[in-house]
């Protein structure tokens, strides 16, 4: 493909595509397979602190799987609790692949710890990662768009993912609480860009930290009986950023087959 096709493809930025089977890595896989050039974040010193691990450079095997859809796919190394990342990254990425027409934000820090156990350490980390990173990026993302934006479609896409977990995991739920605040307010104030954010609170999604047993619990609860997929979310997120997702703006919505319905 020559570099002008190449070129005039949309450029996206997933951030929390560490592993393989992460709900980031199949939106990444999902807007690659659709013709978007694709930057994706990892970190993988989160992943390897964590229980189910992150693969040995699982991020050169996802930029391959990209490649192979004819886009270009850049790794993105950053450490998002750092206040000076986020606006490397964005840069990093408008440096190797160009505009950033849309910023999918689906990384998350997540260590369970209750209303009392919670240490000062744990709960700034969550807020730096979950919500203060987040603001960061959005806010590099939207620096790109420097005129205001005539009526019309909407040009850039921001999209983010939530939760509402809570109880017993008290500083991500705090974290993403926050985060949910920050997107609605980019909602308004990022309109005159031509610029839309989103929520999307995917429910539970057994990307590799469910046990069996809670699984199966988690399925009694879901209207549609079965656990949510990463691709799910990926589908919905593919929506947002199509012209038919344009007029949606300063939504939560839940992508969840019911989860919690009464059934």
């Amino acid at each position: 493909m020559d570099n002008d096709a190449r070129s005039s493809r949309p450029v996206v930025f997933v951030t929390g595509a560490s592993r393989p089977n992460s709900i980031g890595a199949a939106i990444a896989r999902n807007l690659a397979s659709i013709g978007w050039d694709v930057a994706f974040a990892f970190w993988d010193d989160y992943d390897a602190a964590m229980p189910w691990g992150a693969g040995e450079r699982s991020h050169d095997v996802l930029a391959d799987e990209l490649r192979a859809f004819g886009v270009r796919a850049l790794p993105v190394a950053v450490d998002l609790s750092h206040p000076e990342a986020p606006a490397r990254a964005v840069e990093r990425v408008r440096a190797g692949l160009g505009p950033i027409r849309a910023l999918v934000a689906s990384h998350a820090h997540s260590v369970d710890s209750g209303l009392l156990d919670t240490s000062i350490e744990a709960f700034d980390r969550h807020v730096a990662v979950n919500t203060r990173g987040t603001w960061l990026l959005i806010k590099a993302f939207a620096e790109q768009f420097v005129q205001p934006a005539e009526p019309g479609p909407a040009t850039g896409r921001i999209v983010a993912l939530t939760s509402d977990h809570t109880a017993h995991n008290l500083p991500y739920g705090a974290s993403k609480g926050a985060l949910d605040r920050i997107v609605i307010a980019a909602a308004v104030e990022l309109a005159h860009l031509g610029i839309t954010a989103n929520l999307i609170n995917p429910g539970p999604i057994d990307t590799g930290w469910m046990t069996p047993d809670l699984a199966e619990a988690l399925v009694a609860q879901t209207a549609l009986g079965r656990l949510g997929r990463p691709q799910d979310t990926a589908d919905l997120v593919a929506f947002l950023l199509s012209p038919s997702g344009g007029w949606i703006n300063g939504q939560l919505l839940h992508s969840n087959g019911g989860f919690h319905l009464p059934v």
